[in-house]
């Protein structure tokens, strides 16, 4: 976290999240550098920036890719929000950040993947990366970001699939049953799935 983020007076940093879509359909997942799980890129706010800017500084900061490079398809319509877990508040740090309020945006990959690199910033956020499923996502990320996972795919689902809510797999009702799967179950029975 840096100094120039931004913090609301609730705790909650402002953050862009980024679900990067190949021209099938198939989602970008990165795993954080040293193996410490998978992810979507995501990154804070800085003061004085639009959502838009620090989008793509995010964009290029973690994967290498320009505004040039993709297709800006939609975001989510607000904010949605997560706490940490106690242990990840860094409570000797002012100003406190508690969790995080993030918007989320679709892009649609519009270049070559040989452009997607980690070697932008001297603190690589990603170390690999796959396409995956439209869901899988949920099931790799930590736990207690699966419910804005949820929350977020749910929403952009209609621009990234406009035939459709794409299928949820196998593990889905299981996935839904952990410790943060009440949003998931909330999202799917508010869809009409099968969660």
């Amino acid at each position: 976290m840096s100094t120039t983020d931004v913090i609301d007076r609730d705790g909650f940093r402002a953050n862009v999240g980024i679900v990067l879509m190949d021209s099938g359909g198939r989602l970008f997942l990165g795993r954080r550098t040293g193996g410490k799980g998978w992810q979507f890129p995501q990154g804070g706010m800085r003061h004085g920036e639009s959502l838009e800017q620090s989008l793509f500084r995010e964009l290029h900061e973690e994967i290498g890719l320009n505004a040039a490079d993709v297709r800006l398809v939609g975001s989510t319509a607000r904010w949605l929000r997560y706490r940490l877990p106690s242990r990840y508040v860094r409570r000797g740090q002012q100003p406190l950040c508690l969790g995080q309020k993030q918007r989320w945006f679709l892009l649609q990959l519009a270049a070559d993947e040989s452009g997607i690199r980690f070697d932008t910033t001297g603190e690589p956020e990603f170390d690999r990366w796959r396409w995956v499923d439209y869901w899988q996502p949920v099931k790799e990320v930590i736990y207690f970001k699966r419910p804005v996972y949820v929350r977020a795919l749910h929403e952009l689902a209609p621009l990234a699939r406009p035939g459709g809510l794409p299928p949820y797999p196998s593990w889905w009702a299981r996935q839904t049953r952990d410790g943060s799967g009440a949003a998931a179950s909330a999202v799917a029975r508010e869809q009409g799935g099968s969660g």
